[in-house]
């Protein structure tokens, strides 16, 4: 199922410099329809900053959306309401790693083998208690009374 982007396209500043910029109002998961519906349902709630005294308001409707015209008493103000697919999200959270199935009897590796005479066993000292992540629960260092 696709995401779309109810995005804004506004009018700011006054003069010389007035300008665009774009938001992002809300993103909706479906199809292309629906968000359109949507973004209808969000003309119907926006104030525009500018113009402070609006003469004339018109909404029209084109191919990906609307655009609102307000005329002001000295200058007309515009924004454009655009659904657009998104494709990537650089801050979208990552998806959730998927479980690995256990391992059946069947899949089990063959014992090993017995070790040969010519190798030499494993020393038998006290066992240190760990944690999960193998790293002693105790520091080797503690209690040692040739140290400073």
């Amino acid at each position: 199922m696709a995401t779309w982007g109810l995005i804004v396209e506004m009018t700011v500043g006054t003069g010389e410099r007035k300008h665009m910029e774009a938001s992002v109002l809300a993103q909706v998961e479906g199809s292309r329809e629906e968000a359109l519906a949507e973004l209808g349902e969000w003309i119907g709630r926006y104030t525009p900053e500018h113009p402070r005294s609006p003469k004339r308001s018109r909404v029209f409707r084109t191919a990906d959306g609307f655009l609102l015209v307000v005329d002001g008493a000295w200058q007309t103000f515009s924004s454009r309401f655009t659904v657009a697919e998104l494709v990537k999200d650089s801050a979208a959270p990552r998806p959730e790693p998927q479980p690995t199935p256990l391992p059946t009897p069947e899949d089990a590796a063959p014992a090993p083998a017995a070790p040969s005479e010519d190798t030499a066993p494993a020393p038998a000292g006290p066992t240190v208690d760990r944690y999960a992540d193998g790293v002693p629960v105790k520091p080797a260092w503690l209690g040692r009374t040739d140290l400073p």
